[in-house]
């Protein structure tokens, strides 16, 4: 090519972009726009040969009109609710995405919440901190081994997959909800299928939630759903923070209903101070203060995975600009 080409970080992503540059520097000018907004992406993106998206706002027709000569949008995670791949594909945009990245990680830190729950590792450590408790095992009772225990899944995808396999190395017993996935996978896998959610439900020790967030999806455990729950049980949300009600976990915290749960997501991030679930939290005379893990939507996180996932985004923009074909398109512009 005549000149090098232009690829634009929309926003997360900024200060040093080595692993970007290592792949795409001899053909591209990498860029980092750190916008907030899409209104704050405008004046960066016309000339983008490229686009390399994380997740701080929404990629809309206002944008996808305002590229010019772009190549490919690329979605640097799983998700790509953020963009409008429809419109995408009208203008004739590829958009890709990372479907591998995190499988792992997020797997590890669902397996995680679910131990430091069950074996009551958060609960003692949040309740001693405080004081005023007998030094003994007393404090954490009740407590259940998860061995033979149901490990209900809900989606098994990669990360769904990966977390059922890890459930068999502690001998649970691995129960799935996906009806969209193939007959006969639980018999590949080891594992049990659950014709309905319900039924799921109905048995689970532990829910961890693996699904994508779309019409089907959003909501899906609500108050209602946590009530087919065994009284006593967990509920481990890694996937979107939709997916859950949050609002309706402190109260199951309250009535027992919950022995515990672990939200890494929730449906606004970050959630404001008023947000019922941090109230209840923040709150030690609130069941949820010592039973509720909260982290900051970071399951996916470790430098390796980051590092990766950077690479293979970055990849995908070389291939674009020069003619090669892309991995993992998800607007049907093109094949792998």
């Amino acid at each position: 090519m005549s000149h090098k080409a232009r690829v634009v970080i929309t926003d997360y992503c900024k200060g040093d972009l080595a692993p970007e540059r290592a792949v795409l520097d001899d053909i591209a000018e990498v860029v980092a726009a750190d916008a907030h907004s899409e209104d704050e992406l405008a004046d960066h993106v016309t000339d983008a040969d490229a686009l390399l998206v994380y997740h701080f706002f929404n990629i809309t027709r206002a944008t996808i009109d305002r590229l010019k000569r772009c190549k490919v949008i690329a979605r640097t995670g799983v998700g790509y609710s953020n963009v409008d791949i429809d419109y995408a594909r009208e203008r004739g945009i590829p958009v890709t995405n990372n479907p591998d990245y995190g499988t792992e990680d997020v797997a590890d830190s669902a397996i995680g919440m679910m131990l430091t729950l069950t074996r009551g590792i958060h609960a003692l450590n949040s309740r001693h901190r405080i004081g005023g408790l007998e030094w003994d095992h007393v404090s954490a009772a009740p407590l259940y081994r998860v061995r033979g225990r149901v490990l209900g899944i809900v989606g098994l995808g990669r990360i769904g997959t990966a977390v059922a396999l890890r459930g068999k190395a502690f001998g649970m017993d691995v129960v799935f909800y996906d009806p969209h996935r193939p007959v006969g996978v639980d018999k590949a896998l080891g594992i049990r299928r659950a014709q309905t959610l319900e039924a799921l439900l109905s048995e689970a020790f532990v829910v961890t939630l693996h699904c994508d967030l779309n019409d089907e999806t959003r909501g899906l455990i609500d108050a209602d759903a946590i009530g087919k729950m065994p009284p006593g049980s967990y509920l481990v949300n890694t996937a979107r923070g939709s997916v859950v009600e949050a609002a309706a976990v402190p109260s199951a915290l309250a009535s027992g209903q919950l022995a515990g749960a672990a939200l890494d997501v929730l449906p606004v991030e970050p959630p404001g101070d008023d947000d019922p679930v941090l109230v209840a939290w923040r709150d030690p005379a609130h069941p949820a203060h010592h039973n509720l893990i909260l982290t900051a939507h970071t399951a996916f996180y470790n430098e390796d995975s980051l590092l990766e996932l950077r690479r293979k985004s970055a990849q995908n923009c070389r291939r674009a600009i020069l003619g090669e074909p892309l991995l993992n398109v998800v607007n049907g512009l093109a094949s792998d």
